[in-house]
């Protein structure tokens, strides 16, 4: 498997961490959005939509971090990454859906370009912007997690919505979003921190990390 990635991508980071627990080797492919890789007639050959995270797996190319990380539960069960219970498996996707669709795609790298370049945004109203939209969303999955968490976002082991969870937490830090009203997230972060497929994934653990 080839990951084709940039290493402060939350997508790709969230892809990481899956492909940690998992136990799956793969070799690294840097995509640096800051200089435009992205576009270039080579990615674009491999991902038409130009963007990270991209697998190349089996001769087929993944895209689009969800279906990646529903294609990995799918193909490598074990461990698990969802609930045996549907209604607990729901959970878990709604709970990673709040961040992956509700969140982050709002403070990506595209959404802060376009918010200097078009509206002349500074980074205190950038950090402003991300804060938005994170802050009612970590306060929404503050209440999932009293609600179903047992030291993970849901029960006892990383799920899904932890590999969502922990690179918006990072991204919120890089934002400077004040965090002290979420502890249950923060003491998923301080697990994650020391759990060895997290560490794997961190962006500065990353061959392309400057």
């Amino acid at each position: 498997m080839i990951l084709h990635g940039y290493w402060r991508s939350g997508a790709a980071y969230r892809t990481r961490i899956a492909l940690a627990l998992k136990g799956l080797a793969y070799d690294q492919q840097g995509i640096d959005l800051r200089t435009g890789a992205q576009r270039s007639g080579a990615f674009v050959a491999l991902n038409p939509q130009g963007m990270v995270p991209a697998l190349e797996v089996e001769g087929a190319v993944l895209t689009q971090s969800p279906a990646i990380l529903e294609w990995l539960e799918e193909t490598h069960p074990v461990p698990a990454l969802l609930p045996a219970d549907a209604f607990d498996r729901a959970q878990v996707r709604a709970m990673a859906a709040l961040i992956g669709c509700d969140i982050h795609p709002l403070n990506n790298l595209r959404v802060g370009k376009a918010l200097r370049e078009t509206f002349g945004a500074d980074q205190a109203a950038v950090d402003s912007w991300a804060a938005r939209w994170i802050l009612p969303g970590f306060e929404a999955l503050e209440a999932l997690v009293a609600r179903h968490g047992a030291g993970w976002c849901f029960g006892a082991a990383p799920t899904l919505a932890d590999c969502y969870l922990i690179p918006q937490i990072y991204s919120a830090r890089r934002f400077n979003v004040p965090l002290e009203a979420f502890p249950r997230l923060l003491a998923i972060d301080a697990v994650a921190a020391a759990h060895p497929a997290f560490i794997a994934a961190h962006p500065d653990a990353q061959p392309d990390a400057d």
